[in-house]
């Protein structure tokens, strides 16, 4: 794949000759943005948050800095429909997005949603977007169309091709993938090479870092946000010969400690730039782990479950945030917070506006000055399948609704092969204490009857507003179309 090594040939150049440059300051200027992204990264991958086997030096550095959230929830349990909620402050499944969208579908991101990227550019800010996008693969559903001003990534995940997420082979003409293309590389709107080895997929996590820090270092002297999806660590794990062999905990380690590196290079960015006062930095995760690949998931720290299941593994993620002109060092938030809710408190601490599309983040951005009296958000919504409302959360209580799910207990794979798993079903309500039992093990519904009728009201009023397939409801009042092509 020639264009990587090109690509970033090119930005050590111009990092080379570089003039250090940007004079922003918390008082003359709107703070710059960065949000990275991670892919199928655990609640305890993050050394700050228990991880082992490998270290996190710099996002350990960042909490330091800054700030953390122990109950800090992504969209979904799953890709496109996680980063639909991050973009747009909307559960999912209000505009139309569920599960994982694949090469050959005809939908993505409607023209009419109006995304965070936009926000940021009616205020004069250059965007950018490096790495995954997820939300349609067709020109109309790409980043420029939605946004952003420059966009180089895949267009979906990197286990949509014709090949095995193992050695990289291709599959025989009978196999169901043998008909997906070969992984799109996209710069701008246009295809500029592919992914066709597993060598390939080592480069990506590099590529996108130093598109962001070229980004960095060219819009220094103006306010700017840039959005990092990662492609890691989603299967097939790829990573570069700077990190491969280097942790305990094998293959994923190695990739955990180059996403760790990753971040290390941006802030180092801001630094160098003089800007890192006034640049808020977001990282989370886009969903629990795909925990039936073995050593070559992640974890969640002890939490129930992982990706596509809407237990705690499934859908409450790290989140790490510092912005040193404001956000008080060292601070642990214990309070609600879920990827919708980026959105509107950017919106909010930029003096940016919100479109007349109704949303469902709030403004957490007390929160993020320490103030941990208030509690913007009172409730969180456990939506997966097409449109299944599979929980609630109420503050320290968590209502399983009844639902089948496809469980990782069983034995996982190894090296790159997936495990299977197995279906089960939830019954009845059960009710949990999240303050006591995170791991929901313990269904206490029969000793609080009136827990469980508090936030039963308030599934009903999430079933008129969304609808709810587990019980017969398609759609509600208040969800709007996915965007569409011909065929």
């Amino acid at each position: 794949m020639k264009v990587i090594s090109i690509s970033i040939l090119a930005v050590l150049l111009f990092a080379g000759c570089k003039q250090g440059t940007g004079n922003q300051t918390a008082e003359n200027q709107k703070p710059n943005v960065v949000v990275i992204f991670i892919d199928d990264e655990g609640y305890g991958d993050v050394g700050c948050y228990g991880a082992t086997g490998f270290e996190t030096p710099h996002l350990d550095q960042m909490a330091a800095n800054g700030m953390k959230f122990t109950n800090f929830y992504s969209a979904q349990p799953v890709c496109s429909a996680s980063r639909a909620g991050l973009l747009t402050g909307c559960y999912p499944n209000r505009i139309g997005f569920s599960g994982a969208l694949f090469p050959g579908y005809l939908v993505g991101i409607d023209a009419d949603e109006y995304t965070m990227a936009e926000m940021f550019k009616d205020q004069g800010y250059t965007t950018a977007c490096f790495g995954k996008w997820h939300l349609g693969w067709q020109k109309e559903f790409l980043p420029l169309q939605h946004g952003f001003d420059e966009y180089t990534g895949l267009p979906y995940s990197n286990d949509m091709w014709p090949r095995d997420n193992v050695k990289g082979e291709r599959f025989p003409d009978d196999h169901r993938k043998s008909r997906m293309p070969e992984l799109p590389l996209i710069e701008g709107d246009e295809v500029i090479d592919s992914i066709t080895s597993m060598e390939d997929q080592d480069m990506l996590t590099t590529l996108y870092t130093e598109k962001a820090v070229d980004f960095i270092n060219r819009n220094a002297a103006q306010p700017f946000f840039v959005y990092v999806p990662h492609t890691m660590g989603h299967v097939p794990l790829g990573v570069s010969d700077k990190f491969r062999g280097k942790s305990e905990q094998g293959l994923y380690g190695d990739v955990m400690m180059e996403i760790d590196w990753s971040v290390g290079e941006i802030i180092k960015a801001l630094e160098e730039n003089g800007i890192e006062e006034n640049t808020i930095v977001v990282f989370t995760t886009d969903n629990g782990p795909w925990l039936n690949y073995g050593n070559h998931a992640g974890s969640s720290g002890g939490l129930r479950e992982g990706k596509t299941t809407s237990w705690e593994g499934g859908q409450r993620v790290p989140f790490i945030i510092q912005w040193p002109a404001k956000i008080p060092e060292g601070k642990v938030c214990n309070k609600l917070g879920c990827a919708i809710d980026l959105l509107p408190t950017f919106a909010s601490i930029t003096g940016g506006s919100l479109s007349d599309n109704k949303i469902d983040g709030v403004d957490i951005s007390s929160l993020f000055m320490g103030d941990f009296d208030s509690a913007p958000r009172e409730t969180i919504l456990y939506f997966h399948g097409r449109n299944n409302l599979n929980g609630v959360r109420k503050g320290n209580w968590k209502l399983v609704l009844p639902h089948t799910w496809r469980s990782y207990d069983t034995e996982p794979g190894m090296d790159g092969h997936g495990g299977r798993r197995i279906e089960m079903t939830v019954e009845a309500p059960e009710l949990y204490n999240m303050m006591r039992d995170p791991g929901e093990q313990y269904n206490v519904a029969a000793y609080n009857p009136e827990k469980v009728a508090e936030l039963m009201q308030v599934v009903e009023t999430a079933r008129a507003e969304y609808g709810d397939l587990n019980v017969g409801i398609p759609t509600g009042s208040g969800t709007r179309e996915i965007g569409r092509v011909e065929e």
